[in-house]
């Protein structure tokens, strides 16, 4: 392919004239982290930063280390430094890293990551995390071992504008993206306790909607519906195949309301005796690794035809009499409430199950079928808010990829 005028072929790809393809280790140094014992744990002391301090390309002080030891002045962090994986059970987080800023200051960090330290920090940090930087990890993880050493860090080439002021025009307009993205994450947790704490009031009672007044009434669910199994009799050549579709287990595990676009393909014939699953059904898992995420409920809120369930979860079809509200019920059965119930009914001890049987018998109250329909409503918007708002930040991290693209190569230059 014929190279557009001012560019030239290097180790990183196509870049302009001006600019150079450096090894890290010749503008910048490596550093390995501090080697503790199990003793030097404190609850208070140093903060070791840790491959769970890195999350979505940022620091994060969720889950911390503290140790009480000699620490060299070398291996203190600093504004500018970035902190890398190198070193993880999980091959997928070598190489994850952030920008260490201010509030790190006084801090240190594991023998499982490193510190790479440079005058070009800010724009540094993009490249660490561009395909440029993610691609030479690739190359050089072990077969079986999940590590980056020094020298081959120190090997990895990237892309250097000529001068200070471009550097900086990079480092800043990608840096702006950040903090949208950043402050998009807070909307969005808001949002999440807004939600949270919307549910807590709303289901229990503990605050009416305006206009509702009448009392709340114990049903048991074998009174409000019956249940129904999920595919049975399958081998796995009739997965991926065939005309009909069927609900994921993953699919009502996270999801209130089923996703229309993530269903699957299975062979079903017109002789074989299943259960379809029908507008209005609500979908439980039968089984998890823990008695709290045991019996998650969702939602079929659209008639699709030839739609199945897969067969670790089980189907609740509504009775006609108009007693609840399925939206309402999901709701419920997902909150604190439905989940200290359904905490309660879950059997096992290395993998918790619940069975149709027990899910009948377990009991919820409900408000008037009214008033479940306008406490629906309420949730439903606040989940509305949370798609547009998850939207613009994934439409915010593509346009982010796209301008690494172009920035980090000189494709589209900023002087």
């Amino acid at each position: 392919m014929e190279l557009m005028p001012g560019y030239k072929r290097s180790d990183v790809g196509v870049i302009p004239n001006d600019w150079d393809a450096k090894p890290l280790g010749e503008i910048g140094d490596s550093l390995i982290g501090l080697t503790y014992r199990p003793s030097e744990v404190r609850a208070y002391g140093t903060l070791v930063l840790r491959s769970s301090n890195v999350q979505n390309g940022a620091l994060c002080f969720d889950d911390n280390v503290f140790v009480d030891t000699d620490i060299p002045e070398r291996i203190m962090v600093r504004p500018g430094d970035i902190l890398v994986c190198v070193r993880n059970g999980s091959r997928d987080l070598i190489g994850k890293s952030a920008l260490i800023d201010e509030r790190a200051v006084g801090m240190t960090f594991g023998a499982f990551m490193a510190v790479f330290r440079s005058e070009h920090g800010k724009l540094l940090h993009h490249v660490f995390q561009s395909g440029i930087f993610k691609k030479q990890i690739n190359e050089h993880l072990g077969a079986t071992i999940n590590q980056i050493t020094n020298k081959s860090l120190n090997s990895f080439k990237i892309p250097l504008p000529p001068t200070n002021e471009e550097r900086t025009r990079i480092a800043s307009a990608l840096s702006d993206v950040d903090t949208l993205l950043a402050r998009l994450d807070q909307v969005i947790v808001k949002k999440r306790n807004l939600k949270q704490a919307t549910m807590q009031q709303l289901l229990t009672g503990k605050t009416r909607l305006p206009g509702f007044f009448g009392e709340w009434q114990k049903k048991s669910l074998g009174e409000l519906g019956v249940t129904y199994g999920g595919l049975t009799g399958k081998t796995k050549s009739d997965f991926g195949v065939g005309t009909a579709k069927y609900i994921t287990f993953m699919n009502v595990m996270t999801n209130e309301v089923i996703d229309c676009t993530a269903f699957e393909q299975v062979n079903v014939s017109a002789s074989e005796t299943q259960n379809r699953v029908l507008r209005g059904d609500l979908l439980f898992n039968g089984s998890s690794e823990t008695p709290e995420e045991v019996a998650f409920c969702s939602l079929m809120a659209k008639e699709v035809p030839d739609l199945y369930l897969n067969s670790f979860c089980f189907g609740f079809r509504l009775f006609d009499d108009q007693q609840v509200d399925g939206l309402f019920l999901t709701y419920y059965i997902r909150a604190n409430p439905g989940r200290e119930i359904m905490k309660l009914l879950a059997q096992g001890s290395t993998r918790y199950n619940i069975s149709k049987t027990a899910l009948c018998e377990a009991s919820v109250l409900l408000p008037p079928k009214d008033e479940q329909v306008a406490i629906a409503e309420v949730l439903s918007g606040i989940d509305t808010e949370l798609v547009a708002l998850e939207a613009r930040r994934n439409k915010t991290r593509n346009i982010k990829q796209a301008m690494m693209q172009e920035l980090l190569t000189g494709k589209t230059r900023l002087v």
